[in-house]
């Protein structure tokens, strides 16, 4: 197959789909890999280094739209590259269809296999090709809250780990999952009071029995979450509903009541954030202030440290895309269920239930289509 590898024009956005080591990979199983020139220079490859893993570059989009049959990217293809997919094209990628109409309406107009990486479930349900995305944004909500704690950018003026005799700050992560439970243990380790909330009692018993000690699991309610944020100093939203939106749990009235110069950082942002007052910012700005309260929600923030974020993504897509590269996309979603819950849209179908139900679309179980 002819897999292309484009380069990222989001702002701010230095990943690449894939490493000089995943490529040689790809090559290695017999497929033609073509790379936007200067594709990985932001995570500190060059062009040279594809070449001699094996790929061949190639110095526009268009170029590669055109020519390959299956194209990845990390985030989603933006308006200007609308109008390049091609009808039965594979698209994988990072695409957080729910919270965007105007690319859910493209991509049913342009009739590609779209391949969303944060629907790819596994056996139990995890989503692999998310987690190390979300491992490293919930470590970097700490560091960001912590930042904007400080004097100089509005806030309390607060250590996040306070020192001898002085307190630390009061961190609240909602939700329990993997971008919840890296924050916290982030925030546990610079030495914060964590709480850690989750509605799940499983899952709540496991983080009892791993996190820290300054680890407070709790069953969340609205009762609880309106009693945090009042000594709250930093709030962190880790909620996912997989493929939907994500619902609004922190309201403008509960953030009346918190702490002049507190911050929140949307993790959920890429999925319409949960928090009612959230709106997605870029890496060049980003923050604002509601209520008094710093709102940092940068909805690709992996983007700001490439060299990690690239690197641990290869990791988890390069198996499915060599599946789906050497089986082709029908007969690797039969094959494989991951991959079959990862199909979003198919020929101008919507497969995902979630994208279907955001916008009142049609919705075409998967099987269906396979």
């Amino acid at each position: 197959m002819k897999v292309g590898i484009l380069k990222e024009i989001k702002s701010e956005e230095n990943r690449v789909a894939m490493t000089p080591t995943g490529v040689e990979v790809m090559c290695a199983n017999g497929h033609e890999l073509m790379v936007e020139t200067s594709a990985g220079v932001g995570s500190g490859y060059s062009d040279e280094d594809y070449v001699a893993a094996g790929a061949k570059i190639i110095k526009t989009p268009a170029e590669i739209y055109a020519d390959c049959e299956m194209v990845m990217h990390v985030k989603e293809p933006q308006p200007s590259e609308y109008d390049m997919v091609r009808e039965g094209q594979i698209v994988f990628t990072y695409f957080h269809f729910a919270p965007d109409e105007p690319l859910t309406r493209a991509f049913i107009k342009n009739k590609s296999i779209a391949i969303a990486y944060e629907t790819v479930e596994g056996p139990s349900g995890d989503l692999p090709l998310l987690t190390p995305m979300s491992e490293v944004a919930g470590r970097m909500s700490v560091q960001e809250g912590a930042k904007y704690l400080e004097r100089y950018y509005g806030g309390r003026g607060l250590l996040m780990g306070g020192v001898t005799g002085v307190a630390p700050a009061n961190v609240v992560v909602i939700g329990g999952g993997v971008v919840g439970t890296n924050a916290a243990l982030m925030a546990c380790g610079l030495g914060a009071k964590v709480s850690l909330l989750d509605m799940n009692l499983d899952r709540l018993r496991y983080l009892s029995e791993v996190m820290p000690k300054n680890c407070f699991p709790m069953m969340s309610s609205p009762a609880l979450l309106r009693e945090l944020v009042l000594e709250a100093d930093v709030v962190i939203g880790a909620v996912l509903v997989a493929g939907t939106k994500a619902p609004k749990l922190v309201t403008r009235e509960m953030l009346k009541s918190m702490k002049d110069g507190s911050v929140i950082v949307d993790v959920a942002i890429d999925q319409g954030g949960c928090f009612e007052t959230s709106k997605a910012t870029t890496h060049k700005d980003p923050v604002f202030e509601v209520e008094g309260v710093i709102h940092y929600c940068v909805a690709n923030m992996p983007g700001a440290v490439p060299v990690t974020s690239t690197m641990a993504l290869t990791n988890a897509t390069l198996p499915y895309a060599l599946q789906i590269a050497n089986k082709g996309w029908k007969k690797a979603a039969v094959e494989s269920n991951a991959i079959k819950t990862g199909l979003n849209m198919v020929n101008g179908k919507v497969t995902y239930k979630g994208v279907a139900d955001a916008f009142d679309l049609e919705y075409v179980p998967v099987d269906n289509v396979l």
